[in-house]
């Protein structure tokens, strides 16, 4: 019987934890434009379209002097991310950059501390979809503790936040996401329990 109530226990932490997730997703969208900062990134992956939009907004807004996007299919072209991105081709030559090594968030996070610490950016707003922000922003203020990190969120289509519960493809997006954030949330803390070096950083799978 103790051990069914610490599970009942455990379980109802977690589904509270799921709720308040999921709240915090969907107050990410719509989102105004963010401060100026010195970049603008963004993350590719499912619905990738709608952040090269959000992230094209920014820099062509003035908000940004240079714009990374991280996690390009190595088999896409220059042109192609161009294309997709509707960018008009003078701004898109000048100040946008393609980064292809990164194939998951933490990879994301290391291509991108690369490029700000190449670039010598103070400050970054951050886009990426709705459900991915709060982890994408752990693992990148984890890899860039001393810069400054701006959220501008793209609504994901196959997604109602406010409605996840409703849909089948829903509820799943958003268990799986809350899982993986709390993934790398455990996986963060233990970190700073332990000495350095001791806890490798790990991407959820």
């Amino acid at each position: 019987m103790r051990l069914l109530a610490v599970l009942v226990v455990i379980g109802l932490i977690w589904t509270a934890g799921l709720f308040a997730f999921a709240d915090r997703v969907s107050r990410l969208t719509p989102a105004p434009l963010p401060e100026a900062a010195d970049g603008v990134v963004v993350l590719t992956g499912a619905g990738s379209n709608a952040r090269l939009d959000a992230g094209m907004a920014v820099l062509e807004a003035g908000l940004a002097r240079r714009l990374l996007v991280s996690g390009v299919n190595r088999e896409a072209s220059r042109e192609d991310i161009r294309v997709v991105s509707k960018a008009a081709r003078r701004l898109y030559d000048c100040c946008v950059d393609l980064g292809f090594t990164a194939a998951n968030t933490l990879g994301n996070a290391r291509e991108t501390a690369e490029w700000a610490r190449t670039m010598r950016f103070q400050s970054l707003i951050i886009v990426t979809a709705d459900y991915h922000m709060p982890r994408a922003m752990l693992e990148l203020k984890t890899a860039l503790p001393e810069l400054e990190l701006r959220s501008y969120a793209a609504a994901t289509p196959a997604l109602d936040a406010r409605r996840w519960r409703e849909t089948r493809g829903g509820a799943r997006l958003m268990i799986r996401e809350y899982s993986k954030y709390m993934t790398v949330l455990a996986r963060e803390t233990l970190r700073s329990l332990k000495p350095a070096g001791e806890l490798p950083r790990k991407e959820p799978t």
